[in-house]
Protein backbone atom coordinates (compact mmCIF):
# COMPACT_ATOMS: atom_id res chain seq x y z
CA UNK A 1 0.00 0.00 0.00
CA UNK A 2 1.28 3.40 -0.79
CA UNK A 3 1.87 6.05 1.80
CA UNK A 4 -0.80 8.28 0.22
CA UNK A 5 -3.38 5.46 0.26
CA UNK A 6 -2.73 4.69 3.94
CA UNK A 7 -2.97 8.34 4.82
CA UNK A 8 -6.31 8.70 3.04
CA UNK A 9 -7.71 5.68 4.87
CA UNK A 10 -6.55 7.03 8.21
CA UNK A 11 -7.92 10.52 7.47
CA UNK A 12 -11.36 9.34 6.34
CA UNK A 13 -11.57 6.50 8.93
CA UNK A 14 -12.74 4.02 6.29
CA UNK A 15 -12.32 0.97 8.57
CA UNK A 16 -14.49 2.62 11.21
CA UNK A 17 -17.16 3.52 8.65
CA UNK A 18 -17.24 -0.03 7.24
CA UNK A 19 -17.49 -1.47 10.77
CA UNK A 20 -20.35 0.87 11.66
CA UNK A 21 -22.21 -0.01 8.44
CA UNK A 22 -21.89 -3.69 9.32
CA UNK A 23 -23.22 -2.93 12.81
CA UNK A 24 -26.21 -1.04 11.40
CA UNK A 25 -27.00 -3.88 8.99
CA UNK A 26 -27.14 -6.46 11.80
CA UNK A 27 -28.98 -4.11 14.15
CA UNK A 28 -32.17 -4.37 12.09
CA UNK A 29 -32.05 -8.13 11.45
CA UNK A 30 -34.01 -10.60 13.54
CA UNK A 31 -31.76 -11.91 16.37
CA UNK A 32 -30.79 -15.57 16.17
CA UNK A 33 -30.42 -16.13 19.89
CA UNK A 34 -33.23 -17.27 22.16
CA UNK A 35 -34.30 -15.77 25.45
CA UNK A 36 -34.00 -19.26 26.97
CA UNK A 37 -36.36 -19.57 29.91
CA UNK A 38 -39.10 -17.79 27.99
CA UNK A 39 -38.37 -19.05 24.47
CA UNK A 40 -37.43 -22.61 23.58
CA UNK A 41 -36.27 -24.09 20.33
CA UNK A 42 -38.01 -27.00 18.64
CA UNK A 43 -37.37 -30.57 19.85
CA UNK A 44 -37.23 -33.63 17.65
CA UNK A 45 -39.88 -36.33 18.24
CA UNK A 46 -36.94 -38.66 18.91
CA UNK A 47 -35.50 -36.49 21.68
CA UNK A 48 -34.59 -38.50 24.79
CA UNK A 49 -35.27 -36.66 28.02
CA UNK A 50 -36.69 -37.55 31.41
CA UNK A 51 -38.09 -41.07 31.76
CA UNK A 52 -41.79 -41.75 32.26
CA UNK A 53 -44.09 -44.74 32.72
CA UNK A 54 -47.25 -44.57 30.65
CA UNK A 55 -50.79 -45.72 31.40
CA UNK A 56 -53.55 -47.04 29.19
CA UNK A 57 -56.57 -44.81 28.54
CA UNK A 58 -58.42 -46.75 31.24
CA UNK A 59 -55.84 -45.57 33.80
CA UNK A 60 -54.15 -48.94 34.25
CA UNK A 61 -50.37 -48.92 34.06
CA UNK A 62 -48.87 -50.40 30.91
CA UNK A 63 -45.83 -52.14 32.37
CA UNK A 64 -46.29 -55.93 32.41
CA UNK A 65 -43.07 -56.64 34.33
CA UNK A 66 -41.41 -58.47 31.45
CA UNK A 67 -38.08 -56.99 32.61
CA UNK A 68 -36.77 -56.52 29.08
CA UNK A 69 -35.82 -52.91 29.81
CA UNK A 70 -33.92 -54.01 32.91
CA UNK A 71 -32.07 -56.68 30.94
CA UNK A 72 -31.10 -54.44 28.02
CA UNK A 73 -29.98 -51.40 30.06
CA UNK A 74 -26.21 -51.11 29.47
CA UNK A 75 -25.75 -48.97 32.59
CA UNK A 76 -27.84 -51.31 34.80
CA UNK A 77 -29.83 -48.29 35.97
CA UNK A 78 -33.24 -50.03 36.06
CA UNK A 79 -34.50 -52.27 38.88
CA UNK A 80 -37.83 -54.09 38.60
CA UNK A 81 -39.65 -56.34 41.06
CA UNK A 82 -43.00 -58.00 40.48
CA UNK A 83 -45.42 -60.24 42.38
CA UNK A 84 -48.41 -62.21 41.12
CA UNK A 85 -51.81 -60.56 41.44
CA UNK A 86 -55.26 -62.02 42.16
CA UNK A 87 -56.39 -61.54 38.55
CA UNK A 88 -53.31 -63.43 37.22
CA UNK A 89 -51.95 -60.35 35.49
CA UNK A 90 -48.33 -59.32 35.76
CA UNK A 91 -47.60 -55.83 37.07
CA UNK A 92 -44.62 -54.30 38.79
CA UNK A 93 -44.48 -53.69 42.51
CA UNK A 94 -41.20 -51.79 42.24
CA UNK A 95 -39.80 -49.94 39.25
CA UNK A 96 -36.73 -47.83 40.00
CA UNK A 97 -34.40 -45.92 37.70
CA UNK A 98 -31.15 -44.43 38.91
CA UNK A 99 -30.89 -41.36 36.68
CA UNK A 100 -27.30 -40.77 37.78
CA UNK A 101 -26.35 -44.01 36.00
CA UNK A 102 -28.62 -43.59 32.97
CA UNK A 103 -26.86 -42.80 29.69
CA UNK A 104 -30.10 -41.94 27.80
CA UNK A 105 -29.45 -44.53 25.11
CA UNK A 106 -33.15 -45.28 24.57
CA UNK A 107 -32.68 -49.07 24.65
CA UNK A 108 -35.29 -49.41 27.41
CA UNK A 109 -37.86 -47.62 25.26
CA UNK A 110 -37.04 -49.74 22.22
CA UNK A 111 -37.16 -53.02 24.16
CA UNK A 112 -40.55 -52.39 25.81
CA UNK A 113 -43.26 -54.39 23.98
CA UNK A 114 -46.14 -52.23 25.31
CA UNK A 115 -44.52 -48.75 25.16
CA UNK A 116 -44.66 -48.50 28.95
CA UNK A 117 -41.27 -46.91 29.61
CA UNK A 118 -40.47 -43.94 27.42
CA UNK A 119 -38.07 -41.07 27.42
CA UNK A 120 -40.20 -37.97 27.29
CA UNK A 121 -39.69 -34.45 25.99
CA UNK A 122 -38.69 -32.93 29.34
CA UNK A 123 -35.06 -31.85 29.44
CA UNK A 124 -35.37 -29.51 32.41
CA UNK A 125 -35.13 -31.75 35.44
CA UNK A 126 -32.19 -30.36 37.36
CA UNK A 127 -32.15 -31.19 41.06
CA UNK A 128 -30.45 -29.93 44.16
CA UNK A 129 -29.51 -33.32 45.56
CA UNK A 130 -28.48 -36.69 44.20
CA UNK A 131 -31.35 -38.51 45.92
CA UNK A 132 -33.88 -36.64 43.77
CA UNK A 133 -32.45 -38.41 40.72
CA UNK A 134 -33.52 -41.84 42.00
CA UNK A 135 -36.90 -42.30 40.32
CA UNK A 136 -39.40 -44.75 41.78
CA UNK A 137 -42.58 -46.07 40.21
CA UNK A 138 -44.80 -43.28 41.56
CA UNK A 139 -42.55 -40.54 40.19
CA UNK A 140 -42.28 -42.27 36.81
CA UNK A 141 -46.07 -42.65 36.59
CA UNK A 142 -46.51 -38.98 37.55
CA UNK A 143 -44.12 -38.01 34.74
CA UNK A 144 -46.14 -40.16 32.35
CA UNK A 145 -49.38 -38.48 33.40
CA UNK A 146 -47.83 -35.02 33.08
CA UNK A 147 -46.29 -35.55 29.62
CA UNK A 148 -48.76 -38.05 28.07
CA UNK A 149 -50.02 -35.72 25.32
CA UNK A 150 -46.52 -34.86 24.10
CA UNK A 151 -45.30 -38.45 24.44
CA UNK A 152 -48.23 -39.81 22.42
CA UNK A 153 -47.69 -37.17 19.72
CA UNK A 154 -43.96 -38.00 19.54
CA UNK A 155 -44.64 -41.73 19.27
CA UNK A 156 -47.21 -41.12 16.52
CA UNK A 157 -44.77 -38.86 14.63
CA UNK A 158 -42.02 -41.48 14.92
CA UNK A 159 -44.25 -44.47 14.00
CA UNK A 160 -43.53 -44.43 10.23
CA UNK A 161 -39.82 -44.84 10.91
CA UNK A 162 -39.99 -47.77 13.32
Amino acid sequence: MSLLDRGARAFFLSELVSGMSLTLRYMFKKPVTLNYPFEKGPLSPRFRGEHALRRYASGEERCIACKLCEAICPAQAITIEAEPREDDSRRTTRYDIDMTKCIYCGFCQEACPVDAIVEGPNFEFATESREELFYNKEKLLANGDRWEAEIAANIAADAPYR
